[in-house]
């Protein structure tokens, strides 16, 4: 029996590989040999989970033919990862990653980190902020109030408690967006509305239409689900969504589904402008495209005064084109799983009946303390706190960065968590791997595209400020130290613990 269950094609492998590479030379570098370049970029690959552990990889004689190499540069390589413990092969079954014991298992999203590691490391990998409390214990006592009525009842509800789909609704009109509960359909976050969205829409095989960059973890989602992912560029800084682009791309390609975040993008922060939004919607309306809508970060603008454009469902007020997706989790906090659907009522209907094979329904406490967040003006208020902080933490992590790195590139957002920054000509996969070993955890451009895109990007949360922010910058300062001179194949000095 072959030790790998799955297979990483020539091709594939050799994109993946040519992307790190595409990037200007650091002045100064260390050259390294062809096989060490070579079995670093694969490495890489695998500790980033762009290359899933136990993947077959191709053979030596048809990787040399994609990378135009010599077989003898690519066995070199092999054999190198064989030796650090990142490869393994038998005779007749070929060769498939693997990972050296000890170190922990790749994950291909950007999964919060372990809380043992907190006080030694600086996490920049999950774009989430503490509980604007004191509205998250009285949300809960709140629920704990209304709670009995529901302990008497079986506590599935598919389509979410009538009550906080009301109140969704409700929202939903007062924007000048009529809507009935029928409209709504509560889920266990974000990533459940889009997961189910997905299944009803987009089988396997299925083209799906999404921003590049864009939302990482909801990239993989798709993935998983056997989508083809069809990337879309995204213009250069805060410009956004170029519609030429867009409009050709949904003619030519007839993507089932198109995913956008048009209010304070994930990962670059862009807001689309209402022109943007209305050809959006035209142009999915005119090539049969369901176009999903993700809101997770609209009501995170910092700069006061800010007048925020028309959600893109007013466009499409029926939901005949536009699902729109909501959630909880950025707003207010990430471990209130929340998230909610505004569609067509069939297609609710449809997303309701679906979950009897799938969560069955959502939390009901979780459900009860945000509608009560939202009937007693404490949702505001919580808004109100988590833009205050993610205001504040923004400055900080701009003005340390512009401090310690004065050559990285980016541009600032008038909101949402994310900072896009291009890393001074640098591979954002190198600064991932050695800022882990210096003590900041930051998630590589590649990460948020398709096929190794964006190498020479890191994305930066506005999770930490103050001196954690500055510490965070010289940590970061540090690794890109290393990996600019070529020093980052050593060990690294032990991050201290720090305490904010």
């Amino acid at each position: 029996m072959a030790e790998w269950t799955s297979a990483v094609g020539a091709a594939q492998l050799a994109r993946l590989i040519t992307s790190q590479q595409e990037r200007p030379a650091v002045p100064g570098a260390r050259k390294l040999p062809a096989y060490r370049n070579l079995a670093d970029g694969i490495r890489l690959l695998v500790l980033e989970g762009r290359v899933p552990v136990a993947a077959r990889l191709p053979a030596e004689r048809e990787l040399a033919g994609s990378l135009s190499l010599s077989r003898t540069t690519v066995a070199a390589a092999y054999e190198a990862l064989r030796g650090e413990g990142f490869l393994e092969s038998r005779r007749g079954a070929g060769s498939w990653t693997s990972v050296p014991a000890g170190n922990p298992l790749p994950a291909r999203g950007l999964e919060p980190l372990p809380p043992e590691s907190l006080g030694s490391m600086i996490d920049l990998g999950c774009a989430a902020l503490p509980a604007p409390e004191p509205w998250l214990t009285r949300a809960v006592q709140g629920a704990l109030e209304e709670l009995p009525p529901y302990a008497h009842t079986h506590g599935d509800y598919p389509a979410g408690l009538p009550a906080l789909r009301r109140m969704l609704a409700d929202r939903y009109s007062e924007q000048g967006i009529p809507t009935m509960p029928e409209q709504i359909m509560v889920t266990t976050g974000a990533m459940g509305a889009i997961d189910a969205i997905c299944s009803l829409f987009a089988g396997r095989g299925e083209r799906i239409a999404v921003e590049s960059p864009s939302y990482a973890n909801i990239l993989q989602l798709m993935r998983a689900a056997g989508a083809r992912l069809v990337p879309v560029a995204m213009a250069e800084g805060l410009a956004g969504w170029d519609m030429d682009v867009w409009r050709q791309v949904l003619r030519d390609s007839a993507p089932r589904l198109a995913y956008v975040v048009a209010d304070f993008h994930n990962p670059t922060g862009a807001l689309a402008s209402e022109e943007q939004r209305r050809a959006m919607v035209e142009a999915a309306r005119a090539a049969g495209t369901v176009l999903v809508a993700d809101e997770t970060m609209l009501e995170l603008k910092l700069e006061p005064g800010l007048e925020m454009p028309r959600p893109v469902c007013s466009f499409d007020p029926a939901g005949s084109t536009v699902v729109t997706v909501g959630s909880a989790s950025k707003a207010f906090w990430a471990g209130m799983r929340i998230g909610w659907v505004r569609a067509a009522p069939d297609v609710i209907r449809s997303l309701v009946a679906a979950r009897a094979y799938a969560d069955l329904g959502t939390p009901v406490l979780e459900q009860l303390a945000v509608n009560w967040l939202m009937r007693t003006g404490g949702w505001q208020e919580a808004v109100d706190i988590r833009r205050a902080q993610a205001r504040e933490n923004r400055d900080a992590l701009v003005a340390a960065v512009r401090r310690e790195l004065p050559d990285w590139e980016f541009e600032i957002p008038r909101g949402g968590l994310t900072l896009w920054a291009r890393a001074g000509g640098l591979s954002g996969s190198r600064l991932a791997e050695v800022g882990e070993r210096v003590g900041v955890r930051v998630p590589s451009g590649p990460r948020f595209g398709v096929d190794g895109a964006f190498e020479g990007y890191v994305r930066l949360p506005f999770t930490v400020g103050g001196p954690v922010a500055e510490e965070a910058a010289g940590r970061l300062a540090a690794a890109a130290r290393l990996v600019g001179t070529g020093a980052a194949g050593g060990s690294a000095e032990p991050p201290r613990t720090f305490v904010a």
